[in-house]
This record gives structure tokens, sequence and C-alpha cells, in this order.
């Protein structure tokens, strides 16, 4: 059991990638799919393939995160990998996963990195983007929130990136996408922060700051004129995040 690996995907209408999602998948010794009662093919397709599907009640959810504690928690297995709908897992990182937590100094808790897409080519550079997929399920909580991590009871450590040792970021491809992503997160985070408050510094640093560390620390420069355009859509999503908390903020005034 303690050799095992459940791979988790929590799922609402997402069987525009999912079936090679799975393909990528099939070789650890558990797919668990979460599905938020999805209208499209979505369980079709998992059910097709072998996996084992749980149901989470979507109710007025519009992001996954309320899902992941309860779907992780229905693997078999202690330890799990969390795999989104729109992400492939290379066989290296596969077969690095089986070989760690076969050691003695493996931790409880692994950040693996992910290659992202835009305009439909992989970003170059290294990934830069680490998530927090891999861990033993008794020992993790998963809170509630849009863009929440895990918190893992024990020590974590960040997958030391080399070719191949990441996950394949589908989705968010085109401007479209992330601008689109960036509106319904910033929603969803400004619930998350209800006591935080911003003014008008924020509202021109925290855009300019983030943009500027996407662009010219992690490299986006290196993608020509797609990264200066996923840089400033990053920016982007800060400025609708500080702009929604600061009229959140005159809305209550106004009220009082």
């Amino acid at each position: 059991m303690n050799n095992k690996i459940s791979v988790v995907i929590n799922t609402y209408n997402a069987e525009r990638h999912l079936a090679e999602v799975l393909d990528s998948v099939k070789d650890f010794d558990e797919i668990v799919v979460c599905d938020m009662e999805s209208t499209d093919h979505t369980r079709d397709i998992a059910l097709a393939r072998g996996c084992r599907v749980v149901t989470f009640p979507k109710g007025q959810y519009a992001i996954c995160e309320p899902a992941r504690d309860f779907a992780i928690h229905q693997a078999t297995y202690s330890w799990v990998l969390v795999v989104d709908a729109d992400e492939l897992v290379t066989p290296e990182l596969h077969d690095y996963l089986y070989q760690r937590i076969g050691t003695d100094d493996c931790p409880q808790g692994l950040f693996i990195s992910r290659r992202n897409r835009f305009m439909n080519q992989l970003k170059k550079g290294t990934p830069g983007d680490d998530q927090l997929r891999f861990f033993i399920k008794e020992r993790t909580t998963w809170p509630p929130y849009v863009h929440s991590i895990p918190q893992v009871k024990g020590r974590v450590e960040h997958i030391r990136w080399q070719p191949g040792l990441n996950l394949v970021h589908l989705a968010e491809n085109y401007v479209r996408d992330v601008a689109e992503k960036n509106n319904r997160y910033s929603d969803n985070e400004v619930e998350k922060r209800a006591n935080k408050h911003y003014g008008v510094a924020a509202l021109l640093l925290r855009p300019l700051w983030h943009s500027f560390r996407d662009y010219v620390l992690s490299g986006g420069f290196r993608n020509g004129v797609a990264g200066l355009i996923h840089s400033t859509l990053i920016g982007e999503y800060q400025f609708l995040l500080v702009a929604k908390i600061i009229e959140r903020d005159l809305l209550n005034k106004k009220k009082q």
C-alpha cells in the first residue's frame, strides 16, 4: 500500500482534454475522478477508461477548490497525485514519483513544476510554476478557497526541475482563456480577501510588479511578443483584483 499512488482529478465539463490526460496517468495504481455534476461527456470518458468516479455537488461553486479535500480523501492509497483535467503527467515524472516514495528520506509532500502553454506554444525556460500536488492524504487538508494550496503536516520539498520532471498544462492557451479566467478567479479571490483593503498605490504598483516579475525575473521575455502579452495579462489579474476590492469597499461605505 505504501508504494502505490492514487491519481485524483477534479472535473466539471472537462471533456476537452480529459481523454489525453487520462492516457497520461494510466500507469498509476488508481485514478479517481471527482466530478462536480458535469453536463457534458466527462463522466462517460472517465468510466470508459476504467476510472473510479465520485460526485461532489456543484451547487453555486464556480471553482473546484471546495471539492479538493473531499476528492483526495476518496483515494484508496496514501500517496496521492492531484492532476487537473487539463494537465499531462510525463513518463519521467511518473517514474520519479515511484522511485522517490521508495527512499528513506521521502518528504510528506512534493511541489512539482508545471510547464504552461500560451498562444499554442510551450513557454520557454524553466517552468517556475510549482504546484504542491503530491502528498500523503492522511496528513493533508485542502482549504476551500480559490488559489489555495494543500496544507501538509510534515516536510515538504520542491522537486529539482530537469527536463521532463513536470506537469504539462494544456489549457489557458489563448488570450481569451486567460482573460476569462482572470475575471472569474478575481471575483472569487475578493471573497477570500474579505479583510483586505487597497488604495491607489496598490492599483498601480501590484500590476506593474507582477508583470515585471513574470516578464523579466521569470524569463517571459524569451517568448517574444507572446511573452509580453502574457505578462501584461498577469498584471491585468492584479489590477482586476485590487479594483474589485476597492469597489467593494466603496459600496460598503455607501451602505453605512
